[in-house]
């Protein structure tokens, strides 16, 4: 009998003991779970169909360029046209070339773009180019199409590996980024970041490089 009494404690803390661990295991993996979605990186979805309503850009020009790479030579990396045609910034020499690299999931791209449709249009007839050049991956390049569609007279440019923001002497910063080159195919400019191309700044820049050998 002392033997029977002396088993039931030990049988009920092993009991106890095993319903402890499994109750422990349980709180671990809440607790990872729960860690894990608070670490995850939050997307914000950005529409893609529909005309992008611009709010008042305050970033001129003229006081944004940056002239770090001033006088070097475009990077010769080959994009392609809406035609899938290769094309480089050598393609446009003996314009001044305003190139912008831009996505469809970067907001600030889609906010600028529409002034650089203005830039283009103001300077229709004169050896001007405005490149906008899309990072995009192949499986976005339908909505990056049809954006670019709603911004005439721009014509549609990617580079489906985004590589060519790397062949920039430096790197882009970020997205989007704009060089400026003058007709002689050299680097005169760059702006990292969303610009007002619709303004005053913008047109001395593209001018003083127009009036330039």
């Amino acid at each position: 009998m002392n033997d029977q009494s002396a088993a039931k404690p030990r049988g009920g803390v092993l009991k106890w003991a095993l319903w402890g661990a499994a109750a422990i295991g349980v709180a671990a993996v809440v607790y990872i779970t729960a860690q894990s979605m608070a670490k995850a990186p939050t997307h914000t979805a950005v529409a893609t169909s529909g005309p992008v309503a611009v709010a008042p850009l305050t970033h001129d020009v003229a006081r944004k360029l940056e002239h770090a790479a001033d006088g070097s030579a475009a990077p010769g990396y080959a994009f392609i046209d809406g035609a899938g045609k290769k094309v480089s910034a050598a393609d446009f020499k003996g314009k001044v070339v305003v190139m912008n690299l831009w996505a469809t999931w970067c907001a600030p791209c889609k906010l600028e773009m529409p002034t650089l449709a203005k830039l283009a249009k103001a300077y229709a007839g004169q050896p001007v180019a405005v490149v906008a050049v899309s990072i995009d991956k192949p499986e976005a390049v339908g909505q990056a199409k049809t954006f670019i569609a709603q911004n005439a007279p721009l014509a549609f440019y990617n580079d489906p590996e985004a590589k060519l923001p790397w062949e920039l002497k430096p790197p882009a910063a970020g997205m989007p980024t704009t060089l400026i080159l003058g007709k002689d195919g050299l680097e005169r400019g760059r702006i990292s970041g969303e610009a007002d191309w619709s303004g005053a700044g913008a047109k001395a820049t593209i001018d003083r490089l127009l009036a330039a050998s």
